[in-house]
């Protein structure tokens, strides 16, 4: 055994051996476990695939030839939920290994031909941790991109809010409150999530629209207010770029659209916006309403609920907007205002 080359790459690999000879298995972990592995062994292989599923291995020693299912058979199932692990399948005889055209579509990094040495099989496996090292790599610095692209959106974002001051905190405000309006819809987890990240970005396209528009006290001309409808669109590009996002895209995009058609940026209506870009836009409309602005004072929570029912079926989806307004109506308008204003602070929302 090559113990120099072993110990040099074999650290924080982890490895499981699957044969139903448990003299094998037992072998091959001693073999290994020498070299500074982290070798397990499994006799079962139905277990097997479940000690795959819970655990965290790097790399797969498997015999073809098993009962009650045979190696590749277990391959089968462990690549319906994990594509990363590398496998070696072990073979009696080389006329026993499975066709090339099966090993290549399981994927199977390699298989090996027993004997009395381990050789070959160690040249596979220095070979495979050769690979998940280089991958590993690729993956910290794609980590680190990411990072460092999040703290990038992050400012982008709170530029946009530190622009105008009468603005601050609203983007933390309609997440807060698009979280629960999301809630109280009862939607799944994941798409609860995806909509108060949705609510803190939806805005972030403005970044691109002029001071002179942007902080401007009177009414806007025709040409101004077509350059502050390309946000949802410029948002969507802004955060394109950032694989994570793509699931909230359609929701940024979307937050402006009218449930009868006449929003923007792509005139949708209906159930053709989708169910975040509908709550966003209550949300989004809530805050617009109840904050002061340099042209006019807050509208206060009964005008607000008043405009909020006016729009339902035109400018609102009206199941959302009526969760909205049984969420103030439960909890009294005065509480829900003071619960709902702590969101620019950072606090625990209604």
């Amino acid at each position: 055994m090559r113990k120099s080359q072993l110990n040099s790459s074999s650290t924080q690999i982890s490895i499981l051996t699957v044969d139903d000879d448990a003299i094998i298995t037992t072998t091959i972990k001693a073999y290994f476990s020498r070299s500074g592995y982290d070798v397990d062994i499994e006799n079962n292989p139905l277990t097997a695939i479940e000690r795959v599923r819970n655990g965290k291995y790097d790399i797969l020693l498997l015999d073809f030839l098993m009962s009650p299912i045979c190696g590749d058979q277990v391959v089968e199932e462990i690549r319906k939920f994990n594509t990363d692990i590398f496998i070696i399948l072990l073979t009696g005889h080389k006329s026993m290994a499975p066709p090339v055209k099966t090993i290549r579509h399981l994927d199977i990094q390699g298989y090996y031909e027993k004997d009395d040495r381990f050789d070959q099989l160690e040249l596979l496996v220095e070979s495979c941790v050769k690979s998940i090292k280089q991958l590993r790599t690729i993956r910290a610095y794609q980590e680190d991109i990411s990072r460092a692209y999040m703290q990038t959106i992050e400012v982008l974002r709170y530029i946009v809010e530190t622009r105008d001051s009468e603005t601050r905190g609203h983007s933390e405000r309609v997440a807060g409150l698009a979280e629960a309006l999301a809630l109280e819809l009862g939607l799944p987890e994941k798409d609860v999530s995806n909509i108060k990240t949705a609510g803190l970005f939806h805005d972030i396209g403005k970044v691109g629209v002029p001071d002179a528009i942007l902080l401007k006290e009177g009414a806007l001309t025709d040409e101004e207010f077509s350059q502050i409808k390309k946000h949802p669109a410029d948002g969507e590009k802004v955060l394109s770029t950032y694989s994570p996002f793509r699931s909230i895209l359609p929701i940024v995009r979307g937050h402006h659209e009218k449930i009868n058609g006449r929003g923007y940026p792509d005139g949708l209506e209906g159930d053709e916006i989708c169910i975040g870009a509908r709550i966003i836009a209550v949300a989004d409309a809530f805050d617009a309403m109840i904050s002061n602005r340099t042209y006019r004072k807050g509208l206060g929570m009964d005008r607000t609920m008043m405009e909020i029912e006016r729009g339902k079926g035109s400018q609102f989806d009206p199941v959302i907007a009526d969760a909205l307004l049984t969420m103030i109506n439960r909890v009294g308008k005065e509480e829900f205002y003071r619960t709902y204003s702590l969101q620019a602070e950072g606090q625990k929302g209604v």
